[in-house]
């Protein structure tokens, strides 16, 4: 599980899988999510725009993320 600092209280889905290199573009992670293939602590989430904290989990494609 890779660890991925944020400095602000929150960060939008789309913006981490492109942050955290999970997806190449903007337009991937839109895809990517609205085709439910991202979890969100182990659920199925299609909404972009989901604001992540400190301590939430991201999975794609056997690879997770933690907001620290």
């Amino acid at each position: 599980m890779t660890e991925i600092k944020i400095e602000t209280e929150f960060i939008k889905l789309d913006a981490l899988l492109k942050f955290a290199n999970l997806v190449m573009s903007g337009g991937e992670a839109k895809i990517r999510i609205a085709e439910g293939e991202v979890l969100v602590n182990g659920e199925s989430c299609t909404m972009r725009g989901k604001k992540l904290h400190p301590g939430d989990t991201v999975t794609l494609d056997g690879e997770t993320v933690k907001i620290v």
